[in-house]
């Protein structure tokens, strides 16, 4: 499984309640990206969610498979609490070196980072591929959602996975071009039906040749 759910970032009930393109754009950049949903959360019932959603899909994935899932530093924590919560075991975290393109912050580190939580459902034999432990790819130029993340950053952290790949957050379908790339079955699952109506797009455009960028 490899997926990018909502990390109901930000500090206090304010952020929270703000409109998702708020709190992720820029004012020149509002309204090129449909909101999406599940962004609210504060740190408790986002570590109680999250259980719930890594339980059932753990269930649905075989002995041994992957877990990948996204997290920002603020979120760090309780997305680690709650894989092994819900029955995964830990295995660790890969960062995602954004690059210097990445938004700076006077008299402050640029916030340059964020991460891939993994773990397994259970052991997994130590065979087969290895993927980076580290991965640095700038955020895509031209994107199709608010967060989109690079396609060759989910190609990466697919080196290692066998398919098929779960994505119960599936945005703008990334991983799942990301998964026609590398060939592999790709199952998406996607709330926001704007999203869903983009992800199916841009998923049967890949499948004609059309450009992979997030």
């Amino acid at each position: 499984m490899l997926t990018d759910p909502p990390y109901s970032s930000g500090g206090n009930v304010r952020d929270k309640a703000m409109a998702t393109s708020a709190k992720y754009q820029s004012s020149e950049h509002r309204g090129l990206y449909p909101e999406f949903q599940g962004d609210t959360r504060d740190q408790r019932s986002y570590l109680a969610w999250s259980t719930l959603w890594m339980g059932r899909a753990r269930t649905l994935c075989r002995p041994g498979a992957l877990l990948v899932t996204f997290s920002d530093w603020r979120q760090l924590p309780v997305t680690t609490d709650a894989l092994q919560c819900a029955g995964w075991v830990w295995r660790g975290i890969v960062p995602w070196d954004k690059t210097e393109a990445s938004r700076p912050q006077l008299g402050r580190y640029r916030v340059q980072a964020e991460f891939a939580v993994w773990g397994t459902n259970g052991a997994r034999p130590l065979a087969g591929k290895v993927a980076p432990g580290v991965i640095r790819e700038p955020v895509p130029k031209i994107k199709h959602h608010i967060a989109g993340k690079p396609v060759e950053l989910m190609a990466q952290l697919m080196a290692v996975m066998e398919g098929p790949i779960l994505d119960p957050f599936m945005g703008s379908g990334t991983v799942g071009v990301a998964c026609l790339q590398r060939g592999l079955p790709y199952i998406g699952i996607e709330v926001e039906p704007a999203y869903f109506e983009v992800a199916c797009r841009r998923l049967e455009g890949a499948l004609n040749g059309a450009s992979a960028e997030a």
